[in-house]
């Protein structure tokens, strides 16, 4: 008799595994591997509730303002009692005033003043300048593959134990200078936090969440195969257990048409003609604005695990993503002359961690005369794909594969350097060989 997958059960021993060795265990550092929807920020915040119950003061360490305010926010939310401090910068605005409103959160910019208290948060900016403290005994990392090693290195003296907790298929550290120089070294400072950490400590235990609660059955596979080859996935839900309508009928257009194949298989891709285009692409851009138009026009609704009643998909749960801002710029001016307003339009390095009901994506490739490494880079990719609880429509123009053909990868090969598998190469042939069989065809 086969074995009846039971996600939630599944997801429970891995979280319990974690905090047993976070509680219990004698390592300095403990990994957590989580796929997009997975239940980070839940992970996180159970695991400090656990480690202030215990007695254990801690510190968490999170990548932006924004990261920090929302486990604030999180903590508080399960426990009220919890006395939580949130170091701050000096900056005129540097907090969320949402926190202004919650009895149990001390705000300061010195970590003196939040001395004593069970839990304490900032961005990892801030706790490397923080200076002759008693360190704590335990921290939390969060989104930990998007901190470099040496930002890491900064803060490494100010805990004793710590969790590390990150999707390593997003987009890789950011850095403003080039580290050609320490490429392959094991002290590489542009290098994610996690896998510096792991080749100076290869033995420190690993673990994985092994199920998104994001990504619908008709996503999970694909974004699993294509970017998480090492380190699958399942969905927390199956085959109709969500699903996505519209209340007005298709008028017979490549918007509508692609809407509703995405409606009722998860993907759908919206062709363009081959041709090499200006970055900010007017046809593509204007393309991608009429189908977020056609998708509020009519009146999309959403049923899922959360709600069995239909929950009209609003502005506010649609997004754009793109691979550079101006594209971001464009797309927001073409929704603005047709009237939509609320949709969020952004980069993938900026969408990366929220989600929608949702998502409208503006092909990396797409239009290009060649295929460089930004465009490439795995996690922009998977980033732009992963974003959705129901369905992702990818406005491309034709030939992406055949350009990738054309272009292998021509980046110099280094001596010690970890080889990322999947290559953007593969990942994309992998992401385009599953939307062709959703494609539809603009015919203006």
């Amino acid at each position: 008799m086969t074995a009846v997958f039971d996600p939630g059960a599944q997801a429970a021993r891995a979280t319990d595994a974690i905090l047993a060795d976070t509680l219990g265990g004698t390592s300095r550092g403990i990994v957590v591997d989580s796929p997009p929807g997975a239940g980070k920020s839940t992970l996180v915040v159970r695991a400090a509730l656990e480690l202030a119950s215990a007695g254990h003061p801690l510190m968490v360490v999170a990548q932006t303002n924004a990261q920090v305010d929302d486990l604030v926010v999180r903590l508080a939310e399960k426990d009220p009692g919890l006395p939580v401090g949130r170091l701050h910068s000096n900056d005129t605005d540097p907090y969320d005033k949402v926190l202004d409103g919650l009895a149990n959160v001390r705000k300061s910019a010195k970590a003196g003043d939040l001395a004593g208290l069970d839990v304490v948060i900032s961005t990892a900016a801030k706790w490397a300048h923080v200076k002759n403290v008693e360190p704590w005994g335990h921290a939390i990392v969060d989104e930990a593959y998007q901190m470099r090693s040496d930002a890491l290195l900064a803060v490494a003296g100010l805990f004793e134990r710590a969790l590390f907790v990150g999707d390593p298929g997003q987009l890789d550290p950011f850095s403003i200078v080039g580290a050609d120089q320490w490429a392959g070294l094991s002290y590489d400072p542009s290098a994610s936090a996690v896998s510096t950490l792991l080749a100076h400590n290869p033995r420190l235990p690993q673990h994985r969440l092994p199920v998104s609660w994001r990504l619908p059955a008709s996503a999970a596979p694909l974004v699993s195969d294509a970017f998480y080859p090492y380190t699958p996935f399942r969905s927390g839900t199956d085959h109709g257990d969500r699903r996505l309508s519209f209340g007005v009928a298709s008028d017979g257009s490549a918007p509508d048409r692609v809407l509703d194949e995405a409606a009722e298989s998860g993907w759908g891709l919206l062709e363009l003609p081959a041709r090499h285009t200006p970055r900010t692409d007017p046809e593509a851009v204007r393309v991608v604005a009429l189908v977020v138009r056609r998708l509020l026009d009519r009146g999309g609704a959403a049923t899922s695990e959360r709600s069995p009643d239909p929950v009209p998909v609003t502005a506010d749960r649609v997004a754009v993503g793109t691979a550079h801002r101006d594209q971001a710029a464009a797309v927001r001016a073409a929704l603005a002359e047709l009237g939509v307003t609320g949709v969020a339009v952004d980069t993938a390095n900026r969408l990366q961690g929220r989600e929608f009901d949702v998502t409208v994506v503006l092909h990396p490739l797409s239009g290009r005369p060649d295929a460089t490494a930004f465009h490439l880079e795995t996690g922009r990719l998977c980033v732009l794909a992963s974003r959705h609880r129901h369905a992702c429509i990818v406005v491309c123009r034709a030939g992406v594969t055949e350009l990738l053909d054309e272009h292998p990868s021509t980046e110099p090969v280094q001596l010690g350097v970890t080889v990322k598998f999947p290559d953007g190469w593969e990942a994309n042939h992998s992401v385009l060989a599953h939307l062709a069989e959703h494609r539809v065809t603009w015919r203006p």
